[in-house]
């Protein structure tokens, strides 16, 4: 007998409050998202700076 035995047969739970969530919007929630806001354009900003100093010499 394995772990899942008991609950592995059972019917899918279907809210009868909820209605079910489009696929679209089940798929946004797992999209990835900028956790830091701005990170990307100071990386950039501070790659451009670090060249022309580089450049002057």
């Amino acid at each position: 007998m394995s772990n899942y035995d008991d609950i592995i047969h059972l019917p899918h739970h279907v809210s009868k409050r909820h209605p079910q969530m489009s696929m679209w919007n089940r798929a946004a929630q797992f999209a990835p998202f900028a956790a830091l806001t701005g990170y990307e354009d100071s990386i950039k900003e501070t790659a451009q700076a670090n060249e022309s100093l580089f450049d002057e010499k």
